[in-house]
């Protein structure tokens, strides 16, 4: 069953390669860094502010495409963990009702979903996972 999360916090220091943004669970206490790149969390930190770009950058363009095709990102799904490396899916609403599910990194996910405000869930076995790591 996946749970309920939200971004609580991105921590960026430009002096290292990675960089923290930190889920919460909706109407709960747990709670579980996840180590991203500079470029990823100054792009989750800009749609999150709804900052504005002259040119589309990655996820600009993505949320483009998906609008273009008339779809819509429903939610994004943080679905599994391995040797300290977590997975995501997002899942994107077609405009026949068909659901996709589609292969992500979590910090492009995040990025992609926070400008739309869309529901970011993870899998209980993988929050547990998290949870016992830290």
């Amino acid at each position: 069953m996946a749970v309920r999360m939200e971004l609580s916090r991105i921590l960026i220091c430009e002096m290292h390669d990675l960089q923290i943004i930190e889920l919460t669970e909706v109407g709960g206490e747990r709670k579980f860094p996840i180590l991203i790149g500079l470029a990823e969390a100054e792009a989750i930190k800009r749609r999150f502010q709804g900052l504005t770009v002259k040119r589309p950058l990655t996820h600009d363009l993505l949320a483009n495409t998906i609008e273009a095709f008339g779809a819509m990102l429903e939610s994004v799904t943080i679905n599994d963990l391995s040797d300290h490396t977590f997975f995501a899916q997002l899942n994107i609403r077609m405009p026949d009702g068909e659901m996709l599910q589609i292969d992500s990194r979590p910090s492009d996910a995040i990025a992609l979903g926070v400008a739309t405000d869309v529901p970011i869930f993870v899998e209980e076995f993988v929050l547990n996972e998290a949870q016992s790591e830290l």
